[in-house]
């Protein structure tokens, strides 16, 4: 008797123990599902929700392995020992740095779960096999292990199973563990100094006199926000060799990212292109506002306001919340039509809050929340529309 089929008739003996929920968590990761439907009418598919998270995690890969280079590359580079790219040196610094922030989204956000499916006596979803990969890409590389876990907790359990579990939640909960991160710990989450390890305690070191060479830690939107000038080429922002999160700084990487996704028919094209298109409208009338002289040199929000358009595109967090966590399909409209207004305003709201709020120049994430909320109601207003269409159509046929 195989493996299998042993882990199989242990969970036939064990169906009224409490601890079942959590071994079959173990046994569905391991194995196809033995249970199938026995009567009604079924779209028989090979895909599931397993294979789906799994393709997402594919698509992530690329940009953890690129992290974990960059992490190395932009220490090594602010200390004044700058090594390759693609150097082992690189590779092992970020590895060593990124692999702690996995192991405790993963340890943490599925403990969370296993409790969560003892308690109600449900099976363990695999809905946080992607989160628990996301949460590590869109932090902070030098948050701290203890503020990572409880941001984790706090958003599986407020983001996800207060609703009542994966498919019934109406946030993006790695977006809702992100958010907690910034308004519970905000020196954490943005500043100067966060997105380069070690950058934050070599700045403390040299205010109190230390004598030692300056460093930057900032991002591109960083020092946009306080009216720098640009310090990094387009190519540099199109490929990634930037100062940023862990896996949000490719916008290369995170293109073929969407394009997999889409080919393999799990992200929507739909919400990607349209919130690019919100992007773009927006960048262009904050271009207008500045062409056409309303917003004076030197202010807060020119430098912003003033950088080319299609630049957002390439800044910030941007390219990676509009494929990875817009086009969610628990949190994202449904409707085909809804989804092209969901995208262009998760767009068009992006570089709004990117621009007028310097405090935090990264919109992204807020704005996929706020349009989280009002996917429902954009859906009930298509539907509708629909209803009204055909009712309209049915009198004329029947008059």
């Amino acid at each position: 008797m195989g493996l299998k089929e042993n882990l199989h008739n242990i969970k036939e003996k064990n169906k009224d123990k409490k601890w079942l929920p959590a071994f079959s968590a173990l046994h569905t990761f391991l194995y196809t599902p033995n249970e199938t439907t026995h009567s009604g009418g079924h779209v028989r598919a090979a895909d599931d929700l397993k294979r789906t998270m799994t393709m997402v995690v594919l698509a992530l890969i690329p940009c953890l392995i690129f992290g974990m280079f960059n992490t190395g590359f932009q220490h090594f580079k602010a200390f004044g020992a700058p090594v390759e790219f693609l150097s082992m040196d690189a590779f092992l610094f970020g590895f060593l740095k990124i692999l702690p922030l996995i192991i405790v989204s993963y340890v943490v956000g599925l403990g969370v779960e296993v409790l969560f499916a003892v308690i109600k006596n449900h099976e363990v979803e695999e809905g946080y096999f992607v989160t628990g990969m996301l949460v590590p890409l869109i932090v902070p590389v030098d948050i701290p292990l203890w503020m990572l876990a409880v941001a984790v907790i706090f958003g599986v359990v407020i983001g996800k199973e207060v609703f009542g579990g994966t498919g019934m939640n109406i946030l993006n909960p790695a977006l809702v563990i992100r958010a907690f991160l910034f308004f519970a710990y905000p020196t954490w989450m943005s500043g100067d100094k966060v997105w380069v390890e070690g950058a934050t305690e070599r700045a403390k070191e040299i205010a109190a006199g230390a004598n030692l060479d300056a460093i930057s830690g900032e991002t591109i939107l960083g020092s946009l926000a306080q009216g720098k000038e640009f310090v990094y080429s387009v190519s540099d922002m199109f490929f990634g060799y930037i100062p940023g999160s862990v896996g949000e700084t490719s916008t290369f990487l995170i293109l073929l990212a969407g394009i997999f996704l889409v080919v393999t028919k799990i992200g929507s094209w739909r919400i990607m292109l349209s919130s690019i298109v919100g992007a773009l409208v927006m960048g262009l009338i904050f271009n207008g506002v500045v062409n056409a002289g309303w917003i004076a040199e030197g202010s807060k929000f020119y430098s912003l306001m003033s950088t080319v358009f299609w630049h957002h595109l390439l800044l910030g967090g941007f390219a990676f919340g509009v494929v990875f966590m817009a086009t969610d399909p628990v949190t994202a409209s449904q409707t085909n039509k809804g989804k092209w207004y969901y995208g262009f305003f998760i767009g068009f709201i992006s570089i709004m809050i990117r621009v007028f709020n310097p405090a935090y120049p990264e919109g992204v994430m807020l704005a996929i929340l706020l349009m989280n909320v009002f996917a429902p109601t954009i859906d009930h207003y298509v539907v509708q529309g629909n209803v009204k269409r055909r009712l309209k159509r049915l009198k004329v046929k029947t008059a």
